[in-house]
């Protein structure tokens, strides 16, 4: 009776695994299909009959953790010329997947192309608002924000990790040295194991102290001798053209 039950438990996990590879197999079609109707109407991509078409991309794109800023930036043309058709959650999506971006200035060519009284939207408010406190390093204030909205980020797969992964580029050329604590507070108060996951991925080295050694000074200070190669008679050819003084 237990080897039955263990055949029936086994067939059933080998159901699962294949319909799971079955349904990540379709949605790869199908995000393959959109990016290829992106590229196949880029003659007439701003055509408003594409918009549900490229709408969609843009959902999947959020739900599948990929990018393509060429086609959200013509989604938010298409609104600029389509002023009815826009759609604020839509637009939510494209400026979020512009941060995941960052360093990158993706998120202001997009809000660039969005009308003044469209970004009064309350969702888009929000999310101007985090890119502000991204832009001036206010890490602690973007986890509150995240964390006081959830539904705001929560469809955009992926998001809070490329915040981690800003948060760590930003660390790595400001810092010599952060405390492990201070970098799991920076990261979202994340457990101290995947603080370290973290640190190990940059490459950075604790110390039994909770220092964790960020860049070694000096390897990033390099001398450099500056030659100076000016010769008489390119000096020569300056002063002849010099406007005479006459003395007084």
């Amino acid at each position: 009776m237990n080897t039955d039950f263990k055949d029936e438990s086994s067939a059933s996990a080998s159901y699962l695994v294949s319909h799971r590879n079955s349904y990540i197999c379709l949605r790869k079609m199908a995000l393959n299909h959109l990016k290829s109707f992106f590229l196949n109407v880029s003659n007439t991509k701003y055509n408003p009959e594409n918009l549900p078409t490229l709408e969609r991309y843009v959902e999947m794109q959020a739900e599948e953790n990929v990018y393509d800023l060429e086609a959200n930036l013509s989604v938010l043309k298409l609104y600029q010329f389509n002023p009815a058709y826009f759609q604020a959650t839509v637009t939510g999506q494209i400026l979020l997947k512009a941060l995941t971006n960052l360093p990158h200035n993706d998120f202001t060519l997009c809000k660039c192309l969005i009308d003044s009284p469209k970004l009064e939207e309350e969702i888009l408010v929000r999310i101007c608002e985090l890119a502000d406190l991204l832009e001036m390093c206010q890490f602690t204030d973007v986890w509150r924000i995240i964390n006081q909205c959830p539904g705001i980020t929560m469809n955009v797969e992926g998001f809070e990790d490329s915040v981690r992964k800003f948060i760590c580029h930003v660390i790595s050329i400001t810092y010599q040295t952060i405390h492990k604590e201070r970098l799991q507070e920076l990261l979202g108060g994340l457990p101290e194991l995947h603080a370290r996951q973290w640190a190990a991925r940059y490459g950075w080295k604790e110390q039994a102290n909770g220092e964790l050694d960020i860049a070694n000074l000096e390897e990033s200070v390099k001398t450099k001798k500056i030659t100076e190669k000016i010769t008489f008679d390119s000096v020569a050819v300056i002063m002849a053209n010099a406007p005479s003084v006459t003395a007084r």
